[in-house]
């Protein structure tokens, strides 16, 4: 083919930009227009990793090279569907790639899941990275919190509750979600996995890190006497309120 040709790239997250990326290094001249709904790029890197790990957000560096290069564009706030329909790419581009992931928890079908203060896990990971499609308060009134699931969205989830709220200043989060958090009533914080801990989704990071957490304990906590033995009390599953659970099908 003599002229460079011309792809449309609908979804600016990591999928989305390493798709340009991929393109670009491919020896075919080519020109890349990517398409958001959102005013800013990068997706879940931005808006669905825990502020707590900058090491996994530190890759943002990376895929704003890409966005850097010459013939690749960047089109916030157009929202395919609405502005943009299939018709239109179709009649403008040599090729299309639809990398819009997936926007919302998948519906778990138990009895229960849609009782006050049941949540899936994406609704609360926006709302703790700060997505502008998710209210900006959230309550956690609740002092036992159920999370469903195994994987690392299930460890970030328990981890962010557990944590002391001064704990995140030294992230990226926003001021409305410190004011959340420091109003966090969580005593307990329980993880349910269907399998066993050696079918576990989440990776060693994630696990360790719960380790490292600063421990929530709104009263004095009691300190053991020499001989004494300290134990936890759980409450079952049908009593724990699932406020902030994950929907996480891999655990």
């Amino acid at each position: 083919m003599g002229r460079e040709l011309r792809i449309a790239v609908i979804g600016a997250g990591p999928a989305g930009i390493y798709t340009a990326d991929t393109l670009m290094k491919s020896g075919t001249p080519c020109s890349i227009d990517l398409f958001d709904r959102l005013p800013a790029p990068f997706g879940l890197v931005r808006d669905g990793v825990a502020p707590d790990h900058p090491r996994i957000k530190g890759i943002v560096g990376a895929l704003h090279g890409v966005l850097s290069r010459p013939g690749v564009r960047l089109f916030g706030n157009v929202a395919y569907g609405r502005d943009l329909s299939l018709s239109d790419v179709r009649m403008l581009y040599d090729a299309v790639v639809v990398a819009t992931g997936c926007e919302r928890d998948r519906d778990l079908d138990i009895p229960g899941i849609d009782l006050p203060g049941s949540h899936g896990a994406a609704d609360f990971v926006k709302w703790f990275d700060g997505h502008p499609d998710v209210p900006r308060d959230w309550s956690l009134g609740a002092r036992h919190v159920g999370v469903i699931g195994a994987g690392n969205v299930a460890l970030d989830v328990a981890r962010v509750l557990a944590k002391q709220a001064e704990d995140m200043l030294v992230t990226e989060i926003p001021d409305n979600v410190h004011r959340g958090l420091a109003a966090n009533r969580a005593t307990d914080v329980h993880v349910f996995a269907r399998r066993g801990l050696a079918q576990a989704r989440f990776t060693p990071t994630e696990l360790r890190e719960l380790d490292r957490r600063s421990t929530r304990c709104p009263a004095p906590c009691p300190t053991p006497r020499a001989g004494s033995s300290t134990s936890t009390t759980s409450t079952s599953p049908a009593s724990t309120p699932a406020a902030g659970s994950s929907a996480d099908p891999s655990g």
